[in-house]
């Protein structure tokens, strides 16, 4: 088991880093940190900074990173955050790292490292326009990699299989382009003070998972 307890999952959509980031943080028995969940936490539970949130999304504008940094920074004052937290979709920028950085020095705290899940490109345009999800049971399938047994209808329930408007390839081409310039400038940042691990994101879950913990068991 690893001894990092403070880390950021970076990649490209696609690249599984929400799934290993899920996963990583149940085994550090740390809380996963994601920046959707905490969106949909404010909103759902109608807070201050969720209400401020939702009027940005509702235009389709980014939340500033004021708004965000401010969620997270009360994720991380949580009991369950107290060793430490696995961060996905954050930061997204530079800028944000930085205040990581800063929050987590308040705290006594340093973050202990980026990893950099890399996947080629057509593969990632793969995994996403071939995702598919039950609109009863919110099911996921893959057209490729985890079919359904029948197709168009979901092994659990028998509901419809739909795929998500964003998930279409022209979208997603532009989501992969939206990550190369503004949130890919994070790995030269964590670069430069030797904090990033690259590691081949391809292969299974498990395979990627148990990858992912020889990485950070490195000295």
């Amino acid at each position: 088991m690893s001894r990092r307890t403070r880390i950021v999952m970076l990649g490209p959509p696609g690249a599984g880093k929400g799934t290993q980031a899920a996963r990583l943080a149940t085994r550090l028995g740390v809380p996963h940190v994601s920046t959707g969940e905490l969106f949909r936490h404010h909103v759902g539970t109608d807070t201050a900074l969720g209400r401020e949130a939702d009027a940005y999304m509702r235009r389709g504008d980014l939340v500033p990173d004021g708004v965000t940094l401010s969620m997270v920074a009360e994720r991380l004052t949580a009991p369950d955050a107290a060793a430490g937290a696995v961060f996905d979709g954050f930061p997204r920028t530079v800028a944000q790292a930085i205040a990581l950085d800063q929050q987590l020095a308040a705290n006594g705290h340093a973050l202990d490292g980026a990893v950099l899940l890399e996947v080629p490109r057509d593969t990632l345009v793969a995994r996403i326009t071939g995702r598919r999800f039950c609109a009863q049971c919110q099911a996921t399938y893959h057209l490729e990699w985890s079919p359904p047994a029948v197709a168009d209808h979901c092994d659990r329930c028998g509901g419809d299989l739909r795929w998500r408007a964003d998930d279409d390839e022209a979208t997603v081409a532009r989501r992969l382009t939206v990550y190369e310039t503004e949130t890919f400038p994070l790995v030269a940042f964590y670069e430069t003070d030797h904090r990033l691990w690259r590691m081949d994101g391809l292969g299974s879950v498990d395979a990627v998972a148990a990858r992912l913990e020889e990485v950070l068991a490195r000295d």
